[in-house]
């Protein structure tokens, strides 16, 4: 596997490749003023253009959707690819050479080897295509037939046939100038007792692409009663063909999946074909291995955690396909997806059901009929003898430990219940403190609910003295109670409060120059929104604003690699392109709003030590007293310094 990419070279390709010019390739853009540009947004059906891209910053921002960030981050979003391919498509696209780290990585050879690897399965596949009309495939596509396939669907999904004989696709890439070290690495040969001979023979033959389009491997289907290999063979291990790592199906489902927010996950090849061709156009297969970690991760990056997106298993309804289903549930709460199981009532696979029942009988199959939870406690459930005491409450025990690794505590309670009546247990709140502790216990077994988010403490509040300002502590102004810096009440952008640190959060990340080095000595806490208070963090942790001096792109990177997550650092986009209010833009302006927003937090102290001594009343001591007239005294006149002078006052 690859090493990690170079820093240096990531931020190569990011400066090489104009984001106007990537963007462009996949809408048209026109002018936003400002130097930006808007377009119609690609992640999510619009009427009026709202996606901009601002090519001197070179970030992009839907602000109908908040989906935004950099070149890399456009095209891992609209190809649906990892942040390594990305890299090194766009790199390629830039006559880049990257380098790698962590792992011995050659580019000259291992980068190499991968495009010739590539280039082979492509020779291959269209080698096996051609085959497949040879009188000797005749039972290949006798298969097909059976199958409900014609021609036109072999062709869509590059169906194909292997000859028999020992060495015909090795001979032929051969003369297409590929050596025998890299057959042999690729999979497609294996070793003879006089040289290299195909790995497949004789078998019908479905290309395995990756989510870029590019075929890396090969399912093939035993044909003959002479075959003596297994009914299914798969492409071995190799440098590009990791099967827990691949999808059958990804490369012509993905964008459906992305737009629809669904993946269907069958069985087999043709499962997958014949979902598709009745319009299931989401659906996708694992090839030779459970559905396991890596074929999550694939389908969280389609389904980008929305919180309505949908995953059906339609697994077959025999022993093996229960078994299947109860190990798919064990990895359902790594997504953020609802899962379901979808099995047809008389046990029939897509494929089957298609051919018997048509297509209106595959749709309907994958329309979401019972939530994968609700199918693995029956499962459980019905291994025990519900008639007798002992047999509920085993059935209660280990079907309890499923239903506490449910996400959210209103969900698990609901579930709780539905479990009491599938054991037959009258008492339902016994069955949901019974599921609440063992979920407690996992908690604490797990190290879960440990205070702090390990990021520190506060930056300087608004007291520290940058130019005549009394020195205290950053603690003397805590965040308001309730909030923290990602959560707490929605912005109220009529607030003249939320507008000035909505404002002088854009100064500080379009023209940092206008706010250094005040901005640098604002707290967290100063902003009164949490969203805000956030971003504030994320510009504290990359360096500053005094970091936008230098190389402002570099200084945005390093903003959005501090956001806690998705939401944050699309707000960061969002404020990074972002027109602003005033009409013109220059130190004046900016003064006007960093004074505003360090007056509110100064008032909001004067008044929080104003309430605690109206609420003390007489009960304060004499000494606690004087401390906090004399902090009131010098707050309010701190604050008819920053009303009278201004931005020097700071």
């Amino acid at each position: 596997m690859a090493g990690r990419i170079n820093d240096d070279d990531v931020k190569a390709v990011r400066d090489a490749v104009p984001i106007d010019s990537v963007v462009s390739e996949y809408l048209q853009l026109r002018s936003a003023g400002g130097g930006n540009l808007k377009g119609l947004c690609p992640f999510h059906d619009e009427k009026s253009p709202s996606f901009q891209v601002s090519p001197s910053k070179g970030l992009f921002h839907c602000f109908g959707c908040q989906e935004g960030g950099d070149t890399i981050a456009f095209v891992m979003k609209i190809d649906h690819l990892s942040f390594s391919e990305t890299v090194e498509r766009l790199a390629a696209k830039a006559g880049i050479t990257l380098r790698y780290e962590e792992g011995g990585y050659n580019p000259s050879h291992q980068r190499g080897e991968r495009i010739r690897l590539i280039e082979a399965h492509q020779a291959a596949a269209e080698f096996y295509v051609r085959a497949l009309e040879s009188p000797e495939a005749e039972i290949g596509r006798k298969f097909l037939a059976e199958r409900g396939f014609d021609q036109e669907a072999a062709a869509h999904f590059r169906v194909g046939y292997s000859p028999a004989g020992w060495d015909h696709l090795t001979r032929y890439l051969r003369g297409k100038g590929f050596s025998d070290k890299e057959l042999i690495t690729s999979g497609l040969s294996q070793d003879g007792r006089r040289g290299p001979i195909d790995r497949f023979r004789g078998r019908l033959m479905w290309p395995i692409s990756d989510t870029a389009g590019d075929v890396v491997g090969f399912g093939a289907r035993k044909l003959r009663d002479d075959d003596n290999g297994p009914k299914y063979l798969n492409t071995p291990e190799t440098p590009i063909y990791k099967k827990s790592q691949v999808l059958y199906g990804i490369d012509l489902a993905k964008k459906d999946i992305a737009k629809a927010s669904r993946a269907v996950v069958v069985e087999g090849y043709t499962d997958v074909m014949a979902c598709h061709l009745a319009g299931v156009t989401t659906a996708i297969a694992t090839c030779g291995t459970a559905f396991g970690n890596d074929h999550i991760k694939i389908l969280r990056r389609l389904l980008m955690d929305n919180g309505s997106a949908r995953v059906i298993f339609t697994f077959d309804g025999d022993a093996a396909g229960q078994k299947a289903a109860l190990r798919a549930f064990e990895d359902d709460q790594k997504f953020a997806a609802e899962t379901y199981i979808a099995i047809a009532p008389d046990g029939m696979d897509p494929c089957d059901l298609r051919l018997v029942k048509g297509d209106d009988a595959v749709r309907d199959l994958v329309e979401p009929r019972t939530p994968l939870f609700e199918f693995a406690l029956r499962q459980i459930v019905g291994r025990y003898d519900l008639e007798t005491p002992a047999g509920r409450a085993a059935a209660l025990d280990e079907a309890a430990a499923v239903v506490a690794k449910i996400k959210t505590s209103s969900v698990q309670r609901e579930v709780a219940v539905q479990l009491a009546g599938f054991v037959g247990i009258l008492d339902q709140e016994f069955v949901v403190r019974r599921v609440a502790q063992l979920a407690r216990w996992a908690r604490d077994k797990g190290g879960e609910g440990r205070g702090g988010d390990g990021r520190g403490g506060r930056g300087p509040g608004p007291q520290d003295r940058r130019g005549g300002a009394p020195q205290q502590s950053a603690q003397a102004y805590p965040a308001p109670a309730g909030r923290t810096a990602s959560s707490g009440p929605a912005l109220h952008l009529r607030s003249p409060a939320h507008r000035t640190e909505r404002e002088l959060l854009k100064l500080a990340l379009q023209k940092p120059a206008l706010v250094c080095p005040a901005f640098d000595a604002y707290g967290v806490d100063e902003f009164t929104a949490p969203p805000y208070a956030a971003v504030r963090r994320c510009i504290e942790e990359a360096g500053g604003a005094e970091r936008g001096l230098g190389d402002s792109r570099e200084y945005l990177v390093a903003v959005m690699d501090a956001a806690p997550d998705d939401t944050v650092r699309n707000l960061v986009t969002e404020l990074a392109v972002e027109v602003f209010h005033g009409k013109t833009i220059d130190e004046n302006y900016a003064g006007v709003q960093l004074v505003q927003v360090r007056l509110r937090a100064v008032d909001r102290r004067i008044d929080d030590v104003q309430s605690s001594l109206a609420r003390l009343g007489s009960n304060v001591a004499p000494h606690e007293l004087a401390a906090a007239q004399n902090e009131v005294w010098v707050l309010q006149q701190y604050a008819q310094s920053l009303r009278a002078r201004g931005a020097d006052a700071l």
